[in-house]
């Protein structure tokens, strides 16, 4: 398997994951492999940059230590949806484990840890590994980490720089943080859906609701486009995507497809753009831009052609945020019969 920076991955936390809440070793005795943050394993190699000799084994009971191996490390671990994989740094899983959602113990094991430049020039330049690993998994109940044997000089300046760690934070921690966390997004989510409330200058609207329904659904699918674009998220793959649907009168795309997976594939992003407009209705209130975009995308499916255009000119105009009013002259501008109408 390939390593970078010494480092590589069980994962089982889904496509988009948040940060890391604390060091992956916070509150351990062993400093190799990493289970501070559910759900995620953080394993520590030798050799830099190139190949390691890595076998993974999932057993029924605890399986027998083998003497050969120089390094033995133990931690709990459960897995946080239905697919665990290993994950190289910055790459592709290269294994899926077929692990339940349930309590397991985790065996890390290694020989040859104390990699020297030559060994790395070697493995570089194409050589053989000179480090390998082993990772067993079974199911077990939750106990502490555990160093079981240590041997090399590189893993005892791991370990050593684990327990210098703070701990981190309790079980009761972690649910007040997800708490908030919860009603910090849902007060997103109420402030977005609040914006399509209000209405259009009333000439707009009725020109709109005396159009036919295939203007309707154009001027939705256009008003969802220009709120993408206004928010500077076009550039995103997923957004350009959802852009692509909407011009060629296709379904939209996951997580775009579903109000409750589009909201929490939104907040799951931690790479998107964060900037904030005045609400058209309320100028001492300040929305969250991005997050207009989604009511709009949303808008677009809505089976009433009618509600559907209304519906996402007016989250589009929140996304304009005090400049709404271009936003209207644009749509005026690009649907003559509208123009005509009000």
């Amino acid at each position: 398997m390939s390593v970078s920076y010494r480092q590589f991955y069980v994962e089982s936390r889904g496509e988009y994951v948040d940060e890391e809440q604390v060091h992956h070793c916070a509150g351990q005795r062993n400093g190799l492999c990493g289970a501070a943050n559910p759900g995620h394993l953080y394993l520590t190699t030798g050799l830099h940059t190139g190949e390691v000799g890595l076998t993974v084994e999932v057993h029924e009971a605890a399986p027998p230590l083998d003497e050969q191996w120089e390094e033995v490390v133990e931690v709990s671990f459960r897995p946080k949806s239905p697919e665990t994989t290993v994950v190289p740094w910055g790459e592709a899983p290269i294994y899926s484990l077929d692990l339940p959602l349930a309590d397991h113990r985790v065996r890390y094991c290694g020989r040859g840890m104390d990699v020297s430049p030559d060994d790395e020039l070697s493995v570089l330049d194409g050589g053989p590994p000179v480090d390998h690993y082993l990772l067993q998994f079974w199911p077990a109940a939750l106990s502490p980490d555990r160093i079981v044997k240590q041997t090399t000089q590189h893993a005892a300046y791991w370990h050593d720089r684990a327990r210098t760690l703070p701990p981190p934070p309790s079980p009761e921690e972690r649910a007040e943080a997800e708490r908030r966390q919860h009603e910090e997004q849902q007060a997103v989510v109420r402030a977005a859906e609040r914006s399509v409330a209000g209405g259009l200058d009333r000439a707009l609207m009725d020109a709109v609701t005396a159009a036919g329904t295939d203007t309707q659904r154009a001027v939705a699918r256009w008003a969802a486009c220009r709120a993408v674009v206004k928010a500077e998220l076009q550039m995103f793959v997923d957004f350009a995507w959802a852009i692509r649907a909407l011009q060629v009168g296709e379904a939209l795309p996951e997580p775009f497809d579903d109000r409750e997976s589009a909201w929490e594939w939104f907040f799951a992003r931690k790479d998107l753009p964060h900037a904030f407009v005045n609400s058209p209705h309320d100028p001492d209130e300040a929305l969250w831009q991005q997050s207009l975009v989604i009511p709009a995308l949303l808008a677009t499916a809505e089976e009433d052609p009618l509600r559907a255009a209304l519906t996402a000119l007016q989250a589009a105009a929140a996304a304009y945020g005090s400049d709404f009013r271009d936003l209207l002259a644009e749509v005026r501008a690009s649907f003559p019969d509208l123009h005509r109408s009000s």
